[in-house]
């Protein structure tokens, strides 16, 4: 990669003060590590700063500086704000962007794309949003000095559709041991009327591609009857039977928790089923694996990739099959250990100290 000069590194801040998504925690996480990362370690002659609306809170970063958005621009639409305001105000620095999308035309940038998979699974998302992803993708990969990404499949893919070369790209591993620094709340389990580890935890999440069905097929099979599927996020009862899913009467819906109840419902579960047919990365396996909760997933995208040999593989199109492993994790208290130190062990391994060095180590590369 061709080094480029630079004094400031600039994060993009658009995402804070947004709607909280999984690519949005990823960006959180990483930050703090590369914070703490920079405090710890002597001045390297560059300057670490992040660029965020006027008025939204952003946390107490030590090595990190903050800049705000100049008061007149306040009601500058989100878009505008990071093609156009943004580079802009940072248009002698290098600009770092975590979330997928950054400024089309500021060459002296990297971006963080975390999957294909407006690509690989376009049904899951609109086309406008596919249309507008696919746009900025293209120009990016092109454009960017950098191409970071979560996983080697999600690089993979990068390089399948003409995102980036493979030279361009550089993987950094999310972290999941942040969710030992969280307090467990147990609430949900009194709210639900839920008995630690006879439930099975998953996503309440409508994309297609992340195969909710197959688990209520398995659920509705008079094995599972005892077993309550308890699905946490966005998505309700309702707007599954909308699109036609057979929602079956021990499913229960936890909707959107804080950190602390979903840490909970992790560490009292007697499994996490994870069903998707393709993932960038997959972080709530990994979470589930560090609080000792055994995983059932699909063998498709990253999943082996992240999970390694600590997880129960599932086809993700035979509910038989989902029923099967989910009973394994339940009841073979053999096979549970097992899962729970192996899950352990596989957790361990990523951390958010470590992708933030990575992060580090490819700036300043390309930084000089």
């Amino acid at each position: 990669m061709k080094t480029v000069a630079s004094k400031t590194i600039a994060f993009n801040g658009k995402f804070f003060g947004a709607a909280p998504t999984g690519v949005h925690r990823v960006a959180e996480q990483l930050m703090a590590a590369t914070d703490t990362l920079l405090a710890a370690r002597a001045a390297d002659g560059m300057d670490y700063a992040v660029m965020v609306r006027e008025c939204v809170e952003i946390p107490p970063f030590r090595a990190i500086s903050c800049i705000r958005e100049d008061p007149k621009v306040r009601k500058m639409h989100r878009i505008a704000w990071e093609q156009i305001y943004f580079p802009l105000a940072r248009r002698k620095d290098f600009i770092l962007n975590l979330c997928n999308l950054g400024p089309l035309f500021h060459r002296n940038s990297a971006t963080m794309i975390h999957d294909a998979q407006v690509y690989s699974a376009p049904e899951s998302y609109s086309l406008p949003f596919r249309l507008w992803y696919k746009f900025l993708f293209f120009f990016i990969g092109k454009r960017h000095k950098v191409i970071f990404t979560v996983s080697e499949f999600s690089k993979q893919e990068l390089v399948r559709y003409g995102i980036a070369p493979a030279d361009k790209i550089v993987v950094v591993h999310n972290g999941c041991d942040h969710v030992l620094q969280i307090r467990p709340d147990s609430r949900q389990l009194s709210v639900l009327n839920l008995v630690p580890g006879r439930y099975v935890l998953a996503l309440a999440n409508t994309q297609k591609h992340k195969n909710i069905g197959v688990l209520f097929e398995a659920f509705a099979g008079a094995e599972l009857a005892q077993v309550e599927l308890v699905l946490f996020g966005g998505a309700t009862r309702a707007d599954f039977e909308a699109l036609g899913h057979v929602v079956p009467p021990n499913v229960r819906f936890a909707g959107r928790i804080g950190d602390p109840e979903l840490v909970g419902l992790m560490a009292d579960a007697g499994a996490l089923a994870f069903p998707s047919l393709t993932e960038g990365f997959g972080l709530p396996p990994l979470e589930a694996m560090a609080l000792g909760c055994p995983v059932v997933a699909a063998p498709f995208g990253a999943l082996p990739e992240v999970c390694g040999n600590a997880a129960l593989y599932a086809d993700p199109f035979s509910p038989p099959a989902w029923r099967a492993n989910i009973l394994t994790a339940l009841d073979d208290e053999a096979a549970r250990q097992s899962l729970i130190a192996a899950g352990r062990r596989q957790a361990a391994e990523f951390t958010w100290k470590q992708a933030a060095r990575s992060l580090c180590e490819a700036v300043r590369a390309v930084t000089g």
